[in-house]
């Protein structure tokens, strides 16, 4: 298949010049044909020249890459085929039907379409609804909302709030969007979408010595009394990431106190030594921090 095109180019008089481009297009060697147009660039133009070419030249290919993409998605949907509802069928009851008592059917108890009270919390002490996951540490909740492949990181609107959450793809409904079950510190919340298939959110809660019930009020509750602890899990560590961890549960702890965490009570200690074996030096006027 031979192309002609004309490309402009810059002439003297700075009006743009038409040059012919000719070309013969070989479906099993494409590159071939590639090859011509680079060469056809390389002597009319400085293009190949530019510091950043290559980089122009991927995003191109990238950008008709996609193109392609959507034009295949779109044909696919126009000759997917239609499902044709079956026709229902028309039975004429029997006289011996007609002439039945009708058949009591037992209503399912409003309670029981509800639940009786909480549910059990997944193996993360969170809950798999239909939308999205959630788990939770005393420290944090993990919020996972899957969304179509390929989905980038610009398309997803996410509103981190002190006790709200939104989040969803742009030009469409929400799929979270409503109070939170408890308060959450916006500054150390963040989001990322993993393998353009999964928006995953860490929420650092507010109070860090609580269960919560749900994520987003409304939800179905959890039974905060069959959670399994993080202390129950510290066995399976290796003694160094044990010590790591009960470390930091118990500067959580004293935090929550007022109290000073490990790291004060050590130079705390470090000071009171110091003192004892010097004590020639007077530390009546001296202030600490």
């Amino acid at each position: 298949m031979a192309i002609i095109s004309e490309v402009e180019e810059e002439s003297s008089s700075s009006r743009p010049t038409m040059l012919p481009f000719r070309a013969t297009f070989d479906s099993s060697n494409p590159l071939g044909f590639l090859e011509k147009v680079f060469d056809f660039l390389g002597e009319q133009s400085d293009f190949l020249k530019k510091p950043k070419v290559e980089e122009e030249i991927a995003a191109a290919v990238r950008a008709a890459k996609e193109k392609l993409r959507k034009a295949e998605m779109k044909k696919a949907e126009k000759e997917k085929p239609v499902e044709k509802k079956a026709e229902k069928e028309t039975v004429k009851p029997s006289v011996a039907a007609s002439t039945a008592e009708p058949m009591e059917v037992e209503k399912p108890k409003e309670e029981e379409k509800k639940g009786s009270g909480p549910i059990v919390p997944n193996k993360g002490n969170g809950t798999d609804l239909e939308n999205y996951s959630w788990v939770q540490t005393l420290q944090e909740v993990t919020v996972n909302i899957p969304v179509p492949s390929g989905t980038k990181a610009r398309s997803v609107v996410c509103e981190i709030k002190k006790n709200h959450l939104k989040v969803g793809i742009k030009g469409q409904d929400p799929i979270i969007d409503g109070e939170l079950s408890r308060s959450v510190k916006p500054d150390d919340c963040y989001w990322n979408i993993e393998d353009q298939k999964v928006i995953s959110i860490l929420l650092t809660k507010h109070d860090q010595m609580e269960w919560w019930k749900c994520c987003v009020k409304g939800e179905p509750e959890i039974d905060t009394q069959k959670v399994e602890p993080e202390s129950s899990k510290l066995g399976d560590l290796d003694p160094e990431t044990r010590q790591t961890v009960e470390k930091m549960m118990f500067d959580q702890r004293q935090k929550q106190m007022g109290l000073p965490t490990s790291d004060e009570l050590q130079k705390q200690e470090i000071l009171k030594k110091f003192m004892s074996e010097h004590p020639e030096m007077d530390f009546s006027n001296a202030k600490f921090n």
